[in-house]
């Protein structure tokens, strides 16, 4: 089976669709959805019908969906983050955040696992940036490939026995002797420069993951959060990828 992994979409529905368009022409059979539905973006309506309408086959919850149910403090979020949590949660009804409070924090099958940020202490949104950072979740898994998200910045990780790896490549073979922690990096606000949506494709039975780009139209979305109320840094960010 084929699946879509996405992840860190935060309401951008321009980015959001041009994913499950490069996702149609995948053939992807179901979805993977590693957090952060919401925040930052002007279209978090729009993007919770999208992604409920998709039932993803497995799901988590980002720190910005528990911001926005009080679960995570306020003061965990830099000001442009809580302003954008706080948006958010006035605009949503009762049906779209009881959807959100659906989420788990992780979760695991006899093949992956899901979460935002770590394994270690999930509800602590902890990032994953380096070699050090994913040999603590690393050590945490039970099956060889965890998906990840959260620092909006794309990479694989390799464990072999205790030495963790950081793959140039953007895509890999599964070998079940080795583990596998995969950032499939950001749908809604890339932050490695590239400003392209970022998503990944991941293939149970041919055992390969591929994170991919698609290009969207990042003027739409800026003028959105523009006219919404948001900070305007939020809009301008988009186009730098940061």
């Amino acid at each position: 089976m084929r699946y879509g992994v996405i992840s860190d979409i935060h309401s951008n529905l321009e980015a959001f669709r041009a994913v499950l368009g490069a996702l149609d022409g995948e053939m992807v059979d179901n979805y993977l959805f590693v957090g952060d539905l919401v925040g930052y973006g002007a279209d978090p309506k729009e993007c919770i019908r999208m992604l409920r309408d998709l039932g993803p086959v497995a799901m988590v919850a980002g720190n910005h969906e528990w911001g926005l149910l009080g679960k995570t403090e306020a003061s965990y979020f830099n000001e442009l983050a809580q302003k954008a949590v706080l948006w958010t949660k006035k605009i949503l009804s009762d049906d779209e955040i009881k959807y959100l409070e659906s989420f788990p924090l992780t979760y695991e099958d006899e093949k992956i696992a899901l979460v935002h940020g770590t394994l270690n202490s999930p509800e602590e949104f902890y990032y994953v940036f380096d070699t050090e950072d994913a040999y603590v979740t690393m050590s945490q898994m039970k099956n060889c490939l965890c998906f990840i998200g959260h620092s909006h910045v794309p990479g694989i990780f390799i464990s072999d026995d205790s030495k963790v790896t950081y793959l140039e490549d953007m895509s890999t073979k599964i070998d079940n002797q080795r583990k596998y922690l995969v950032n499939v990096g950001s749908v809604g606000q890339p932050r490695d420069g590239d400003y392209k949506a970022s998503y990944a494709v991941y293939d149970d039975e041919e055992l390969t993951v591929q994170i991919k780009r698609v290009d969207y139209d990042v003027q739409k979305a800026q003028e959105k959060i523009l006219r919404s109320g948001l900070p305007p840094k939020l809009a301008y960010r988009l186009s730098e990828g940061r």
